[in-house]
């Protein structure tokens, strides 16, 4: 059973927590397994239900809609980040720097 499966999301268009984007968790599949909205501080601490396998997964992050409440035109109206969850009895944290035009992703601790 997976321990944990978190994400931070930063606008770097003003040095903010990206506050209130919906992200979803997707299978290799494409099914959507849970979302979240990013809190005040651009975190989801846990997005990850119980049971997740050793596996590939996806995080949508739902760029447009955030932008679009700030006023602000993008260039990517989702961001997905394809990543490999290979030991679930460990943590994994995603996060997702981001600004209208760019963005960047680590594997976090």
């Amino acid at each position: 059973m997976s321990k944990i499966l978190s994400t931070h999301v930063l606008d770097a268009t003003d040095g903010t927590p990206a506050a209130g984007m919906h992200v979803r968790l997707l299978s290799s599949e494409g099914d959507v397994i849970a979302s979240a909205a990013t809190d005040s501080d651009g975190r989801i601490a846990e997005i990850a239900p119980e049971g997740l396998i050793a596996a590939t997964y996806s995080l949508v992050f739902e760029t447009a809609e955030y932008f679009a409440a700030r006023g602000q035109e993008t260039f990517y109206p989702e961001v997905c980040v394809t990543f490999v969850l290979d030991d679930p009895q460990r943590g994994y944290h995603v996060p997702l720097l981001l600004s209208p035009f760019a963005y960047s992703t680590y594997r976090g601790s």
